[in-house]
């Protein structure tokens, strides 16, 4: 079954959003009051529509109590409009609000007024771009909540022509490798203890930020 999802405000960040869910076989629902921004969802969006969404009678025609995941993602066009649209979102009883902030007290009163999750894709990609700046090896990093990381890692040249088992990473740094990606023909594959590593692979491991540091620094 396809999820739904409403997505209010088509920016940058918004039509981002649509065409990937879109992309992901997701039941997509655009909103915005910029009848070009709708045109341009048209073409890859199963449903757009152009309204104000701060307006009660408009949003609740799209019973956001039976969607999946409501996300407003109004926040950099304007702060109290995003505010409005949550709150009315969970008036409507809608299951999963994720919003978008733009500092943090909007996050704090976007929270208040009730999403679920706030986000702030600049402040995230930020920080994603200052952990690759200063360790050059991290390529991508993911989230997993609380301070755990999705990371993944050229293969230091130290560690050339050594098998998983001979690095001990788990041990040595708290660093988890749950697998391979070769650079070059992209592959990915379940790394075994006698793995062996080479200058072409990448390691996705699953570790804290500081763990990284520490192998880097190593």
């Amino acid at each position: 079954m396809k999820k739904q999802v409403i997505v209010i405000g088509l920016g940058q960040f918004g039509m981002g959003l649509v065409r990937k869910l879109s992309k992901l076989n997701a039941e997509v629902i655009g909103v915005d009051v910029d009848e070009m921004k709708i045109q341009q969802a048209a073409s890859f969006v199963e449903k757009v529509y152009c309204f104000d969404a701060t307006q009660e009678e408009s949003l609740a025609r799209l019973s956001p109590a039976s969607r999946d995941v409501c996300i407003c993602a109004t926040g950099d066009q304007s702060k109290e409009a995003a505010i409005i649209c949550t709150a009315l979102l969970k008036q409507f009883g809608a299951k999963r609000i994720i919003a978008r902030a733009n500092d943090d007290l909007h996050s704090r009163i976007l929270k208040l007024v009730g999403a679920d999750e706030v986000i702030n894709p600049e402040w995230e990609f930020g920080a994603k771009y200052a952990n690759r700046i200063v360790t050059e090896n991290v390529l991508e990093q993911m989230s997993l909540g609380s301070d755990l990381l999705v990371s993944e890692i050229k293969v230091p040249s130290k560690f050339t022509n050594q098998t998983i088992l001979d690095l001990n990473l788990r041990k040595r740094f708290g660093i988890t490798v749950i697998a391979m990606r070769n650079r070059n023909t992209g592959e990915v594959t379940l790394v075994q203890p006698d793995s062996v590593l080479n200058e072409d692979d990448i390691l996705v491991v699953v570790s804290t930020q500081e763990s990284i540091m520490n192998l880097m620094n190593d």
